[in-house]
């Protein structure tokens, strides 16, 4: 996109006189500088993973999930039902019934998000189409798990990527704006649906095998979105809030922000003195750590605790001490 609104602002300029035809003697448009973009970089590692999860998602589904009957949630899990019923190709029912939830995209979510599922879900429909991958195992149990993993980690990457490989999940955002439900509510609501329809018209053990592979792609989901390395962020009020700022920069090595506050209530009573709060995020393995450190600091304070699903920017990671 800036590749091409800089080549669209050049053009403008030329035909207004503004700028000489380039030449031989032209300075050429500084493609290395472009390339070197943040923006730019963040675009390719969003592309390699909306790859990457077309492909993860149709080995789940080819390789393990369709020859053996088993369905999931969701849009995969209508196409993969659909298909088993009427035989039509798995790849033309995921573009037709993802359509309609690429058009509440546009709406919702803006354009980009829309233009990247449409591509995205074209691309894994021609995997599927065209690609053979091997069945690796027999196993029932196995092929549930696994068959699982790799579709969710597909459906992960795609969502990592700015985009959706099952539409299910834009219309539950629909209908939470809509209803007292929640995003979590509707989906639940709509695979219960579809495992109950699997186990009419399939089998009770089909159904039970398939919930199992939604489980385990449902955990993979999350797993791989929130990250592999999971964070906790934690918000400390203390009357020594200046010691567990060097604490935590200092021995921790971790980043530390500082806000002014008031206490409105303590074991005194109704207080209303200033304090400094501090908060800082950290690697849950160094949730038992930071604990023991600020008990030694100030074992009254107050400490809150909660997960971080990601984190953008600032001192994150840990630093090197000295």
């Amino acid at each position: 996109m800036l590749i091409q609104q800089l080549l669209l602002q050049r053009l403008r300029q030329q035909r207004q006189g503004q700028l000489a035809p380039a030449s031989s003697s032209s300075p050429p448009i500084q493609w290395g500088y472009l390339v070197s973009r943040p923006w730019f970089r963040r675009q390719v590692v969003q592309l390699l993973m909306l790859v990457a999860g077309v492909f993860s998602a149709a080995f789940g589904l080819k390789g393990f999930l369709l020859p053996n009957d088993f369905i999931d949630g969701g849009v995969t899990g209508i196409s993969l039902l659909v298909n088993q019923l009427s035989g039509v190709s798995l790849s033309v029912l995921i573009v037709l019934i993802n359509v309609p939830f690429i058009i509440m995209g546009y709406y919702q979510l803006g354009r980009v998000f829309a233009i990247k599922t449409l591509v995205t879900i074209l691309g894994l429909a021609l995997v599927l189409l065209v690609v053979s991958f091997p069945t690796p195992t027999q196993d029932k149990l196995l092929i549930a798990v696994f068959g699982g993993f790799f579709l969710g980690a597909g459906i992960g990457l795609a969502v990592r990527g700015g985009a959706v490989l099952d539409g299910t999940e834009v219309l539950a955002v629909y209908l939470s704006k809509k209803t007292p439900l929640s995003v979590g509510d509707i989906i639940l609501c709509i695979n219960l649906v579809i495992f109950a329809a699997a186990a009419l018209l399939l089998s009770v053990e089909t159904a039970l095998y398939s919930i199992l592979a939604y489980l385990s792609a449902a955990k993979t989901v999350d797993f791989i979105i929130e990250g592999i390395e999971e964070y906790t962020g934690v918000t400390i009020i203390s009357s020594r809030s200046e010691a567990i700022r060097i604490m935590v920069t200092e021995q921790l090595g971790r980043g530390a922000t500082v806000y002014a506050g008031k206490r409105g209530y303590g074991s005194h009573g109704h207080q209303n003195q200033g304090i400094d709060i501090v908060f800082t995020v950290v690697t849950r393995l160094e949730v038992t750590q930071l604990i023991d450190a600020i008990e030694i600091i100030d074992r009254q304070a107050f400490v809150v605790m909660h997960s971080v699903r990601d984190t953008r920017g600032g001192m994150v990671k840990k630093r090197p001490l000295h």
